[in-house]
């Protein structure tokens, strides 16, 4: 029998006790296979109440057996054998479980499961009262002199009547364990017999499906008294790699490298070539899908708005377009979404484009300045004029990019089709600078993200650039982050 049905049968057992059914509770007791010394206590005190002294017997020498230290059990077995009127074994009982006592006044058994405390002069009480029947009344009476020497308060009148006794060489009635206590398993290892639930019931906390109210993670919200609501828009931006698009027709792949889909699939776009296929995430597998079989899906609050699920469209798909060699779903399967550096997928250059933000951008090989410049200048939103770039991050001489610079000898700095280039405003590199855009903090900001700017309500912040309609991104205090629109109000120029 294993430990713990041992555990379960003894506490049922001792609970059967409480409810004073004994019967079932000794029937319990004794389907124990092997029980331990505390059990076999418990069994004899059973025994004892149904006055089967032998079978009483029997169960305390076997928790005697098991532990030879059990002091109350000498005791239990000293009463058996005085009911059986069997004086001297009685006598050597008690006997013993005073030497166990090793001279204390008590043995307060409640840490083992039993409420009971065992007294010293007690058991020099039942050991006179041993003596007497014996006929060994000098004996008895100094047995009880010993256990005034060991008394308490509560005890005092039971060895005072017990001495007053023995001057007369009357019998007395001999201290007895009291009736239906019994020793019980730890509370806290029933406890455990119970099964938990450690994981609890699985339940969706984030979806990326547009009637959803939200997904994603949001940082804790700025506590603001009478300040406006951070919106979370971003932060659902911020949780995905790639843009969100929707799968418009089922597109069955013929390569190894291709990806399938059926219409209603949410897909995230990592990058889109020239030859009009995509390199998409779906479920954490990467693929390429004809970018014309998607429609580019804009995850929005204002979503939930959306009443239904639309439907997939009934027109035919389009022809599969042709591949060009180059580009390929980027590896790493495992699904990790957080963004990596820009690889060439063919013969292209990535450029590394140092502004007030760091950005890349890839260029065909040997690309004129024109390419190049047109590329950052969409990257930017400004125009080409009024941009000028450079080697180092200081533009003089020979490191200025212009229209008139030989291509070839910018190309040949590269490493491993990597450069890196500075790229400034023509005003701030005239001597002459910008008009920057400023912020004033009309409420304190903080946020536990290391992209978020934290800022003081009365900051002066410098605008860089707007994520969205609700979030900007700005200079603060030397930090540089994204910040809520809400919190801040444009500083007119003449302020400045």
């Amino acid at each position: 029998m294993s430990f713990l049905d041992t555990l379960r049968q003894w506490d049922e057992a001792t609970t059967c006790v409480d409810r004073q059914d004994l019967t079932k509770a000794l029937s319990i007791f004794l389907s124990i296979e092997e029980p331990n010394s505390k059990i076999s206590f418990d069994i004899g005190c059973l025994h004892l109440l149904n006055q089967d002294l032998d079978a009483a017997e029997k169960a305390f020498d076997c928790s005697i057996r098991k532990d030879e230290h059990l002091a109350v059990a000498f005791f239990q077995r000293g009463i058996t054998f005085y009911r059986k009127e069997r004086y001297e074994e009685s006598l050597s009982d008690f006997q013993h479980a005073f030497k166990t006592l090793r001279g204390n006044q008590l043995i307060d058994y409640k840490a083992l499961g039993l409420r009971y405390k065992l007294y010293a002069c007690e058991v020099l009480h039942n050991m006179a009262l041993a003596e007497a029947q014996l006929g060994n009344w000098e004996k008895a009476q100094e047995n009880l002199v010993k256990a005034l020497d060991y008394k308490t308060e509560t005890k005092l009148n039971i060895i005072d009547k017990a001495l007053q006794s023995t001057l007369k060489q009357k019998l007395f009635k001999p201290v007895e364990f009291p009736s239906k206590v019994l020793f019980k398993p730890n509370k806290h290892y029933v406890d455990q017999l119970e099964k938990k639930d450690y994981l609890g019931k699985a339940k969706v906390v984030a979806s990326v499906i547009p009637q959803d109210d939200f997904s994603g993670f949001a940082p804790l919200q700025p506590q603001v008294e009478d300040g406006p609501i951070c919106p979370k828009e971003p932060e659902v931006l911020r949780a995905l790699e790639g843009e969100p698009h929707t799968v418009l027709f089922e597109f069955v792949p013929e390569t190894n490298d291709e990806l399938a889909v059926v219409p209603g699939n949410i897909v995230f776009v990592l990058q889109k070539g020239a030859d009009n296929w995509a390199s998409v995430i779906f479920n954490e597998r990467r693929g390429l899908v004809p970018y014309n079989y998607l429609e580019r899906l804009e995850i929005s609050l204002a979503s939930k708005q959306n009443e239904g699920k639309s439907l997939p469209p009934t027109r035919e798909p389009p022809t599969r377009p042709e591949r060009n060699q180059g580009l390929t779903p980027r590896d790493n399967s495992s699904g990790n979404t957080r963004p990596k550096d820009a690889q060439p997928t063919d013969n292209s250059y990535i450029v590394k484009v140092r502004f007030t933000f760091t950005f890349a951008v890839s260029v065909p090989p040997g690309s004129p300045y024109a390419i190049l410049i047109e590329k950052i200048s969409k990257k930017l939103n400004l125009p080409t004029a009024a941009i000028a770039l450079s080697l180092t991050s200081e533009a003089t001489g020979q490191s200025v990019i212009n229209a008139d610079t030989e291509m070839e000898s910018v190309w040949s700095s590269a490493s491993g089709r990597h450069i890196t280039i500075w790229c400034n405003t023509k005003e701030e590199t005239d001597g002459t600078p910008q008009n920057e855009i400023h912020y004033v903090a009309l409420h304190s900001y903080e946020s536990s993200n290391p992209e978020d700017l934290n800022f003081q309500q009365g900051d002066m912040i410098t605008f860089l650039s707007k994520v969205n309609q609700d979030w900007l991104e700005g200079q603060c205090n030397g930090n540089t982050g994204i910040f809520p629109a809400s919190f801040v109000e444009e500083v007119p120029v003449s302020g400045q």
